[in-house]
């Protein structure tokens, strides 16, 4: 039985290429802002694939002086985390980016009730290089701006009068659309199941947009069709339950999840009540799921793979350029029609 062969080593590569190991150290590990040439890099890149050379992580982060990971942090508990379907197609999105950029990713957990210097402190021990805050808070404005003075922040949502850069929808509108819809099916009592508590901004939007699609068609607004979901199924079978033990429960509901929806939608039908023939459902995000249920869910699409690539980039632009973009990206949203509002989509 041979020798176990030899791993290649730098030293093996600039030897091949005829160049010194420190060429081969800042060719291989992507150094900027050094004046080597084109052909020298080739030649470089050329013997490491020949030999089956890569430089080792802990090096290649030394040399740039960063750890190459970024911490997506979600306002959520593990178990709401779990339970989110529109997280797959934004993680697609964003880990494209990312691969490519040679980026680690690292997903956070983190609750309401969970203090958040104790996850700045964690993800600092961590040395990310930067971190995307997904479904923000209104009270996360203050160690947000704190945290952005050191280490490049990006939000998925929204934060009114931050300056740090975010990509999301028009949540206000988007929700306007869903209520208009169902009024214009002929419903005057309309019930609302929020995606989360209104303390988180998107959730707030929601409302709003609710609201004033409710004032634009001159109807009243009753906080007793208002029921709160949590980001879970089993919140929105306990928000339906509510609504639905009203002496005058609403004829339509618009939930602002799809996720949500699904668990309205096992409530209904736990009461031996039918969609939407007794009751018409819409909801929000157009998780893929949502054409496969009984009956298919009309909703509002979000373009989630979309939000990730944009937030990715965003992040990777902060980085790089070593200052944070002023931009808000504002990504346009629309409405599927499918059988559960009763206007005879399609699946």
């Amino acid at each position: 039985m041979g020798k176990p062969r030899r791993a290649p080593t730098a030293e093996d590569v600039a030897r091949l290429a005829g160049v010194s190991r420190t060429t081969v150290s800042l060719v291989l590990n992507g150094v900027v802002g050094v004046r080597i040439p084109e052909e020298t890099r080739r030649r470089v890149r050329e013997a490491a694939a020949r030999l089956g050379y890569r430089p080792h992580a802990a090096a290649r982060h030394l040399v740039r002086g960063r750890a190459e990971v970024i911490a997506l942090v979600l306002r959520q508990t593990p178990d709401q985390v779990f339970a989110d379907a529109f997280l797959p197609e934004v993680l697609r999105g964003l880990s494209r980016v990312l691969r490519k950029a040679g980026f680690h990713l690292l997903i956070f957990p983190l609750s309401p009730d969970h203090p958040p210097e104790e996850t700045v402190a964690l993800l600092q021990e961590r040395r990310v290089d930067g971190l995307i805050l997904s479904g923000p808070r209104f009270e996360d404005r203050e160690w947000l701006a704190r945290w952005s003075q050191e280490t490049p922040v990006v939000l998925l949502g929204r934060l009114s009068d931050s300056p740090i850069p975010s990509v999301d929808v028009d949540n206000v509108q988007a929700a306007a659309e869903a209520v208009r819809h169902l009024i214009r099916l002929g419903h005057r009592r309309i019930g609302l199941i929020t995606n989360a508590p209104l303390s988180y901004t998107a959730s707030y939007e929601r409302w709003l947009g609710y609201r004033q699609a409710l004032e634009e068609a001159g109807l009243l607004y009753e906080e007793a069709w208002v029921a709160f979901g949590a980001f879970t199924p089993a919140s929105g079978a306990a928000a339906m339950e509510q609504l639905l033990r009203l002496p005058d429960p609403p004829t339509a509901v618009f939930a602002a999840s799809d996720v949500v929806a699904f668990g309205a939608l096992q409530a209904i039908r736990r009461r031996g009540l039918r969609v939407p023939q007794d009751i018409a459902i819409v909801g929000f995000d157009d998780v893929p799921l949502s054409a496969y249920v009984d009956p298919p869910l009309t909703t509002v699409h979000l373009p989630a793979e979309e939000l990730g690539l944009h937030a990715g980039h965003l992040l990777l632009r902060w980085i790089e350029e070593g200052r944070p973009p002023t931009q808000e990206i504002r990504l346009a949203t629309g409405l599927i029609i499918r059988q559960s509002c009763g206007a005879g989509g399609g699946a």
